[in-house]
């Protein structure tokens, strides 16, 4: 079993040489993949430096050096991925100590198209009081089959999954497709329910992180306004793609709901709402045929929201 390791880089000029070695330590990497996308620090001269005596890291930026984001920069990595599986890390993050020894096992069964682990998480500052009881492992609180997993993960009933945490064979994103580059952040989530929704993904080390997150000053996921606007994009994302690839009704049925949920934190007007959905639904012309467009009209929605009682 041999590794390609995604490696997306802006700014990281702090962290990416221990980013890098953390994957060079894991004997089942057969190449180290970095894109560098656009930064403006010594990020791309420190991974160069580093190159060049190391066979197995490879360096690549976009067209003339410039900054795509994070959905681009993986895809690009993944189109120059050689091994037949892949692992995401982020360029501020390390591997710990035998990442992929548990992967291995699992992979050995033969319906396997991903698997996934804990994450943790490694504070380069001091962290306040209330993160310490926030920032808790990015993992399941059970293990659950791979037609359960979508349930468990996309209301957060049994936790969270990260990238860092996923290995998965090249073929899966023949099945679930590539990172939606139109999604400044939430691409992570976008693909992972996508993955969970058309693939057999299993668990392996679920009750020990087997890599860390790193909490610093630049984090965007603690950028609260900036998820505000992008969480009903996202959900607005899977619910298109859903429909074009025929996923089950009541899969479609749950992520409407997740929609109109982050949708109604952006407190518009009934008016707004009303022609959000109506374009919504243009856009997605199989949503006219189906009750769903009636059942997640505003009106409704905003009903049941104020008066729960009344629609159980």
């Amino acid at each position: 079993m041999l590794i390609s390791v995604i490696i997306p880089a802006y700014n990281v000029e702090r962290f990416i040489k221990k980013t890098i070695q953390s994957a060079l330590d894991q004997s089942q990497v057969g190449e180290v993949i970095v894109i560098d996308d656009g930064s403006t620090d010594s990020t791309l001269q420190i991974v160069n430096e580093l190159q060049a005596s190391i066979p197995i890291l490879k360096v690549y930026q976009h067209k003339d050096g410039i900054n795509k984001g994070r959905g681009a920069t993986r895809n690009l990595g993944i189109h120059k991925a050689t091994q037949d599986y892949i692992a995401f890390l982020d360029a501020d993050d390390f591997y710990l100590e035998d990442r992929f020894k548990g992967d291995e096992q699992v992979f050995s069964h033969s319906n396997v198209d991903g698997v996934y682990n804990a994450v943790g998480f490694h504070f380069y500052r001091e962290p306040l009081d209330s993160e310490k009881i926030h920032f808790k492992p990015n993992t399941l609180s059970k293990r659950l089959k791979p037609e359960e997993l979508f349930d468990g993960i996309v209301s957060s009933k049994y936790g969270y999954l990260h990238l860092n945490g996923l290995t998965v064979k090249k073929s899966v994103f023949d099945k679930s497709g590539y990172f939606n580059e139109t999604l400044r952040v939430t691409q992570d989530s976008d693909i992972i329910f996508k993955m969970a929704l058309v693939c057999n993904l299993y668990p392996s080390n679920i009750e020990e992180p087997v890599s860390k997150r790193g909490i610093h000053t630049e984090n965007v996921f603690t950028k609260s306004e900036i998820y505000k606007e992008y969480n009903p994009k996202l959900f607005e994302s899977l619910v298109s793609w859903s429909l074009k690839n025929k996923i089950k009704k009541d899969k479609i049925d749950t992520l409407l709901n997740w929609q109109w949920f982050h949708k109604f934190e952006q407190k518009k007007t009934v008016g707004a709402y009303t022609r959000y959905w109506i374009a919504f639904i243009f856009k997605n012309p199989r949503l006219m045929s189906s009750i769903l467009a009636i059942k997640y009209f505003p009106i409704i929605r905003l009903r049941k929201r104020l008066f729960p009682r009344f629609y159980n």
